[in-house]
């Protein structure tokens, strides 16, 4: 709804303005305004009309917000107009619009649909050609190395336990997928027998990664893991090196990003050549941190894979990746 109210705030504020611009010039011509009373209108207020276009726009945004359309939604978003306008009417009648707030925050919004406009624009115009996608392809498989591996475990809290679960192991091996079920507190692979699927060790804590490197196929780790986590025991079931998927199955993916990174360039170009005087001085930037020896971050089994892998490996884009998702302009911070 938060989308709703804003849309319906900047229409609320042109409505303002078209009111102040009436108010403040008597001596304007009918045929200036005709224009406007040729739409279609959903409906009038003192003259004023909400037009269909206006209407179906607003629809269209809260649509893309997964609200969906709906003749009751319509009326709603018309009743809200009406309500908005005869506001706006009010407020012009008290010479708010001349308020140097308010006026500043309509130029805000202003600024912002433009930006945001201007934006869409560079996306729509600004796909990138195979050719290009083909070689952005060829450059991030060429990073991908290593192998990945397909792994069970079983996680227990006493190092006790662990070295117990292993005794039984060396005596029925087969008996793995059992006692993780029975035994292990990792609530998201027990219960599948301790299955953690393929995966390359960067997703996993370091002592759990290196464990796992030195084990052949099949075999089990004959003493506990310690991690953060817990005391692990891990059976190693298959190896392969880490593949590239299609050119095709990453397109659209691939295609998000580069377009992503030719907008931040180009909006980075902007700023570079603007001349751009601050009252704001920045602040100091900090003293250098004394070296320290590198640390692994603290990552769960279902981790973060590097960006180049998730691009390699993932070929379904999201929401959250959508060209121009990162590229917000501030607005009078009131649209809620």
């Amino acid at each position: 709804m938060k989308l709703l109210n804003s849309r319906i705030l900047l229409a609320s504020a042109a409505s303002l303005l078209v009111l102040g611009a009436c108010n403040s010039d008597q001596n304007a011509k009918p045929a200036a305004v005709a224009p406007a009373a040729k739409e279609a209108a959903e409906a009038t207020v003192n003259g004023v009309v909400i037009s269909k276009k206006r209407v179906d726009m607003i629809v269209k945004q809260a649509g893309g917000n997964g609200q969906a359309d709906s003749p009751e939604a319509r009326q709603g978003i018309v009743d809200k107009l009406i309500m908005q306008t005869l506001v706006a009417e009010e407020a012009v009648k008290k010479g708010l619009d001349k308020s140097p707030e308010v006026i500043e925050q309509i130029d805000l919004m202003r600024q912002s649909v433009l930006a945001s406009a201007y934006v869409q624009d560079l996306i729509k115009n600004g796909a990138a050609s195979d050719e290009v996608l083909k070689a952005e392809y060829e450059r991030i498989k060429a990073t991908i190395t290593g192998s990945e591996y397909k792994a069970r475990h079983i996680l227990v809290e006493k190092e006790a336990e662990a070295t117990a679960i292993i005794a039984k192991l060396k005596k029925d091996p087969g008996a793995f997928a059992k006692l993780a079920m029975e035994k292990s507190k990792d609530a998201g692979s027990k219960a599948s027998g301790g299955e953690l699927g393929w995966f390359d060790l960067s997703r996993m804590v370091p002592e759990f990664a290196a464990a796992v490197s030195k084990l052949e196929k099949g075999a089990i780790t004959q003493e506990p893991v310690k991690t953060p986590y817990g005391y692990h025991v891990i059976q190693l079931e298959d190896s392969k090196p880490i593949e590239a998927p299609p050119f095709e199955e990453v397109k659209p993916h691939l295609a998000q990003q580069v377009q992503q990174q030719n907008l931040k360039k180009h909006l980075d170009d902007l700023k570079a050549k603007a001349k751009i005087e601050s009252a704001t001085t920045p602040a100091a930037a900090p003293a250098p941190a004394p070296a320290a020896a590198p640390t692994a971050p603290r990552r769960t089994h279902s981790c973060q894979v590097s960006p180049a892998k998730l691009l390699i490996r993932r070929g379904t884009p999201g929401a959250a990746n959508e060209p121009g998702a990162g590229c917000q302009f501030p607005s009078d911070g009131n649209h809620s």
